[in-house]
């Protein structure tokens, strides 16, 4: 085996003091710890792609509205569970503005992101009906709502939709659906890690679904807009961000001030609850709370149980850019569209050095440009791939980890620098030559 940029031992010793075996079951935490601390034991600077963390200087329209928040005393004071009502009137604003859709701001309710968004939600699907005690996730998707239905106790189902696009999507959704104990499922969309977005037809066809087997669904679009292949950032014009919506009553959308707004160390976003969705009671909360409905429940009891509501200063930041972009003063996309940019160049210089893309396709064009994309490499296994870059100063997760069947690693475009083009360059070019195809 050839000479390696970071020493091979340094990397196998990190890894079995950290007690990671295999890296098919390693965490995004424990290769960014791995992949700092060789950094700083070999003084070689490594490639960071593992955390899909935002890597852009946040929005100064939020920044700008927190400080006068927090100078107005807001700090003092809890939050309104419900949210504050500047936040729910301009995301409901949002919702028409971008999606296209009609939310009433009643159910445009503040989270703490939409990581708690996402918990909450699972929580409060699984309670509606006893028999209905299921998520069905339909990956690759994010890790950590996986964990988060563990933490729960409920149960879960996955398929990976690699196979399944287009017209077989129906069919394969109906398999798990028909069996009746689907309390709700999930995507990503833009997608994480794969970056695919579901077409209408595809929409079209979960919403028929949702609405034959009562299942709700929840959308999330952590990466608001951020298809760069359709400009999306026009309030109140077409084409508007893709969406389940249109198709279903049965839905929750998930929109998250973290990548679209660069807002990710505030923690936070908004879950817009259909108007059907939000005012619908069911047996199961009724049993156990006394009564109540989907939106009452989510806010008064999962919420209020969770968080004791949403930071005030942080609401009104979110609010002033989602005023902003309403109105036509703050182009959001613009900001992020660097995504796109780091995406390209680091494709290809992956594709020249031997590696393909895994998920390459939406149907019957290629795959966009973001936050993510998936690379593999000929004759290894994800969790190899991911092992064997340390060595070049690479740090990357399986895709194994995301609910993929797929071999490969996902890629997150977020920390690139622009010197870092020429060094993985070099990089990639020595593991080609230890490597041959």
């Amino acid at each position: 085996m050839g000479k390696t940029p970071v020493n091979r031992q340094i990397i196998d010793n990190l890894a079995q003091e950290m007690g990671v075996t295999d890296f098919s079951r390693a965490t995004i935490r424990e290769i960014k710890a791995i992949a700092s601390k060789a950094e700083a034991a070999s003084g070689v600077e490594f490639i960071k792609m593992e955390m899909g963390v935002p890597g852009l200087p946040p929005s100064s329209v939020g920044v700008e509205a927190e400080i006068e928040a927090l100078r107005r005393g807001v700090a003092s004071l809890y939050p309104d569970i419900n949210g504050e009502n500047v936040l729910k009137r301009e995301a409901s604003r949002f919702v028409r503005a971008f999606v296209g859709v009609d939310v009433a701001p009643e159910g445009c309710v503040p989270v703490t992101g939409s990581m708690q968004g996402t918990f909450a939600a699972f929580l409060t699907c699984t309670q509606c009906r006893p028999e209905r005690d299921t998520i069905l996730f339909v990956d690759p998707g994010f890790p950590v709502q996986k964990q988060q239905v563990k933490v729960m106790g409920a149960k879960y189902e996955t398929f990976d939709v690699y196979d399944f696009r287009g017209e077989k999507l129906g069919p394969k959704l109906e398999s798990y659906l028909k069996r009746g104990n689907i309390a709700a499922l999930i995507y990503s969309n833009p997608n994480n890690p794969s970056w695919i977005c579901f077409k209408e037809d595809e929409l079209r066809t979960i919403g028929r679904l949702a609405n034959q087997y009562d299942v709700t669904v929840l959308e999330d679009l952590a990466y608001f807009a951020m298809d760069f292949r359709r400009d999306l950032g026009h309030p109140f014009e077409p084409p508007f961000q893709p969406t389940v919506a249109r198709y279903t009553d049965n839905y929750v959308l998930l929109i998250s001030g973290s990548k679209a707004f660069s807002y990710a160390g505030e923690r936070i976003g908004v879950v817009c609850i259909s108007d059907a969705l939000y005012h619908r009671p069911f047996s199961g909360l009724d049993e156990r709370y006394g009564g109540g409905t989907f939106g009452t429940t989510f806010v008064h009891r999962v919420l209020y149980a969770l968080s004791s509501g949403t930071g005030h200063a942080a609401q009104y930041a979110l609010a002033a850019m989602m005023r902003a972009a309403n109105d036509g003063s703050y182009h959001f996309l613009d900001d992020v569209r660097t995504y796109g940019d780091r995406a390209r160049k680091l494709k290809e210089i992956f594709l020249r050095h031997g590696f393909r893309l895994v998920y390459d396709k939406d149907l019957d064009e290629p795959v966009g440009d973001g936050f993510y994309f998936t690379i593999g490499y000929p004759g290894m296994k994800g969790d190899e791939l991911a092992h064997e870059l340390m060595y070049y100063g690479v740090s990357a997760i399986p895709l194994s980890t995301t609910g993929s069947s797929q071999e490969g690693l996902r890629i997150c475009t977020s920390f690139i620098q622009d010197h870092q083009y020429g060094l993985l360059d070099g990089r990639m070019a020595t593991f080609a030559e230890n490597h041959p195809a």
